[in-house]
């Protein structure tokens, strides 16, 4: 894999810390704003919401732009929302930084993704994606925790700044490694947007968008709402949430790196392996949260299912829209992050409810079911190979 597939990992770190970051600082963001947990939550599907909508959008509108000033531009401006959302006191204005951020990653992403399809082999899109969703693994096992620990000491505005801060080697990276007029001669050979977005009627894309959609919803809903399992259920510190983060994106480097193996041509195995054990993990973490040794290693587990499974999927819109060079990218950000929007306001309902903080586990569950269910029949498109009769 070149060198700049490796440094667009490193900006995805910058922003998946930032997506994931509020799963440990919810607590005390809610007691700033003097709103309720829940409520804090809708940040994460703000940011989610903003990705969704602006994947599509922005992607369309950067297609005459050239690929580093795009993707230099969209970083930047993530930073400052983040410098924005450090610096205000009103919780309304933070919600709006977070859309902005993710209008921003949104765009960077998109580019990204189909930078990177086509900076690696014709038949290593998963292991380019692989590298590419390492920055975010990399992120909820550094960035994330070291976020949260950062924001107990010092207060949950130092984790947005240090956010920033991350961006400028990530930027000075994006200038060194991304050359100026690289693939221009793929964008002569490009077909219209409508030509493009025409793919979005094709069955099968829309088959796998919303497999990932569903996977992604389960792990964003339990993911976000960590905290206060570690903290309430289980009984432990609050820097213990942590340790917790730290477990669950261990796990998801495994899960990436192992899908990033088998995706392009064995997708069947993981995803006839992953799916039943991500079932049963979701409420065998609710059962057992109250014992930490436990809720530890499914914590791990969760990590390595959610993503093997999630990039996986994400792994086969790229290939369904093969025929989109320039939207394939904003597809796969789309159904990552409709997931990503809807999981954590499904999560947030249970928590009013009998079920509590263990709400989220119980619903990551039946996101995942469902997920199943839809797959079942239709098991032998989902899991299909890469080949000329699968991938027209």
């Amino acid at each position: 894999m070149p060198l700049s597939l490796y440094l667009l990992a490193m900006a995805v770190f910058a922003m998946g810390t930032s997506e994931f970051m509020l799963a440990g600082l919810l607590p005390d963001i809610a007691s700033d704003f003097d709103v309720t947990v829940g409520t804090a939550g809708v940040l994460t599907s703000a940011f989610a919401i903003g990705m969704i909508v602006g994947a599509p959008l922005v992607a369309a509108l950067a297609r005459d732009w050239p690929r580093r000033s795009s993707l230099l531009g969209f970083l930047l401006t993530f930073a400052a929302a983040h410098a924005a959302g450090a610096i205000t006191t009103s919780f309304p204005v933070l919600f709006a930084t977070r859309v902005v951020a993710a209008l921003a990653n949104a765009g960077f992403l998109a580019v990204a993704l189909t930078a990177a399809a086509t900076l690696a082999p014709p038949d290593k899109k998963g292991r380019a994606l692989a590298v590419l969703l390492s920055g975010t693994t990399v992120a909820t096992i550094a960035g994330v925790p070291g976020g949260s620990v950062l924001g107990t000491v010092f207060g949950w505005q130092a984790t947005f700044w240090a956010v920033a801060a991350l961006c400028l080697p990530a930027a000075f990276g994006i200038l060194q490694g991304i050359p100026v007029g690289r693939l221009k001669e793929a964008a002569t050979a490009r077909p219209a947007l409508r030509a493009e977005l025409a793919l979005l009627a094709r069955p099968r894309l829309i088959l796998v968008m919303v497999l990932g959609a569903l996977v992604n919803a389960a792990t964003f809903g339990s993911f976000t709402f960590l905290a206060p399992v570690v903290t309430d259920t289980a009984g432990l510190d609050e820097l213990w949430v942590s340790v917790v983060l730290v477990l669950f994106g261990a796990g998801s480097l495994v899960g990436v790196t192992v899908a990033g193996r088998l995706s392009d041509r064995r997708p069947g195995p993981v995803i006839a392996v992953g799916g039943p054990l991500l079932l049963v993990g979701w409420p065998a973490l609710a059962v057992l949260a109250d014992k930490p040794v436990a809720l530890c290693t499914l914590v791990f587990a969760q990590g390595a299912l959610s993503f093997a499974l999630g990039s996986t999927l994400i792994t086969r819109v790229l290939y369904e829209a093969a025929e989109a060079p320039t939207m394939a990218g904003s597809y796969a950000t789309a159904a990552l992050n409709i997931g990503a929007a809807a999981g954590p306001l499904v999560a947030a309902a249970t928590l009013s409810t009998e079920l509590g903080d263990l709400g989220p586990l119980w619903a990551s569950g039946l996101l995942v079911a469902v997920a199943l269910l839809i797959a079942f029949p239709l098991r032998t498109v989902v899991a299909a190979g890469r080949s000329a009769e699968v991938f027209r």
